[in-house]
């Protein structure tokens, strides 16, 4: 005869093993080793670990290592993964943003919190900070030419197209518009030094623009975010009418390709090459001096390899870093441009996400972008 704990453990990877339990029903995460007894949903350790900042409605413990009771396995075999998201998800607007396990722990917290603490997806969940079309409030934001956070005023206007923001409280004119149309939004928090921080991005005269600001308030960040999402699905469905829905939401916001340091020398491939802070955001590579820099330094464009572009290992013969060793080199119809990373591994992680933009075929939109670079001053 088995003993009941030898039962009950048996009982919990029975449970694991039912549809929708095999992934975290926070992140979607492979393989949950944990499990909220109070809530019934097997997520994984990260988000159990978030979890604990609900402690008064959610409770949890270890698949593997902590005791269960069969009270406790009655009830998470009555819930479940995929029962917990009808009840907790049923409502989620098609703009607001579900965070993977990759994305920061900010995002999947606040995700975590208005689906049990705030109950926000729920019939009659309050969704007014991000769906009302309209949101203003003040944020910190970083000064274009130094490093000092201010208090600023943002205005989101959904009907008007525009995110403005202004530099003194009473002021009537704003410092800036945006075009909504140009806008993306993405967290940051290593880069910009706090769990809160949010890099903004447009298009200023076909060049980018970074705007970075937080709030002390998490969930004042996540609401701003999703409101951003929801003011650039109105614009798309105005602009693609009788576009589906699922086609527009990749075009929200976006993370980018790939950021990080790498070296690179000029154009005659004589100058010593000089380190640089690079960012991929999808066909356009840009550099600057320091990775909070308000404009970058130059952008080059990466089109697809029909249309004459490639990225290789390794820089042309007679060609050297003095400081990094590993070498990449990008062509384009117009000219090759060379860079140096610190380790293979940089080196690596950079060449393939070259290799998979190049490998994607260009958009006629792409068309006129990669027209604009080429007659770039």
């Amino acid at each position: 005869m088995f003993s009941e704990a030898e039962t009950n453990r048996k009982r919990v990877r029975e449970l694991v093993d039912k549809p929708g339990n095999g992934t975290c029903a926070d992140c979607g995460a492979a393989d949950p080793e944990w499990a909220s007894y109070t809530l019934g949903v097997f997520v994984c350790h990260s988000c159990s670990g978030l979890h604990r900042n609900i402690a008064q409605i959610s409770k949890v413990k270890s698949l593997l290592l902590d005791p269960w009771t069969t009270s406790q396995l009655e009830f998470m075999d009555s819930v479940g993964n995929l029962a917990a998201k009808d009840k907790y998800e049923h409502a989620v607007p098609a703009f607001y943003y579900q965070p993977s396990h990759k994305d920061c722990a900010l995002l999947r917290d606040q995700w975590i919190r208005a689906k049990y603490e705030r109950k926000e997806f729920m019939p009659g969940g309050q969704q007014e900070p991000y769906s009302a079309g309209h949101r203003e409030g003040f944020l910190w934001k970083r000064g274009r030419d130094n490093a000092q956070y201010l208090n600023r005023k943002f205005i989101l206007s959904e009907a008007e197209g525009v995110l403005k923001y202004f530099t003194k409280q009473d002021a009537r004119e704003p410092k800036a518009v945006i075009n909504i149309s140009t806008v993306n939004a993405t967290f940051q928090p290593a880069k910009i030094g706090t769990a809160h921080g949010l890099q903004v991005t447009y298009l200023k005269d076909n060049s980018t623009r970074n705007i970075f600001l937080y709030h002390q308030d998490g969930k004042e960040m996540v609401d701003w975010f999703n409101a951003i999402r929801a003011a650039r699905l109105h614009y798309l469905q105005v602009a693609f009418p009788g576009a589906p829905t699922a086609d527009l939401l990749p075009k929200l916001t976006r993370n980018y390709t790939k950021e990080g340091f790498m070296e690179k020398t000029g154009p005659k491939h004589t100058e010593g090459f000089k380190k640089r802070w690079f960012t991929m955001d999808d066909r356009r590579l840009m550099y600057f001096k320091d990775p909070l820099d308000a404009y970058a330094r130059g952008e080059v464009f990466i089109g697809s390899k029909e249309n004459g572009y490639n990225v290789l290992p390794g820089l042309p013969a007679g060609v050297q870093s003095h400081h990094w060793q590993q070498g990449i080199t990008i062509v384009t119809p117009d000219r090759k441009f060379l860079f140096a990373c610190e380790s293979e591994e940089d080196q690596s992680e950079w060449m393939a996400a070259f290799q998979t933009v190049v490998d994607r075929p260009m958009l006629p939109r792409e068309y006129a972008e990669e027209a604009y670079f080429k007659h770039k001053p």
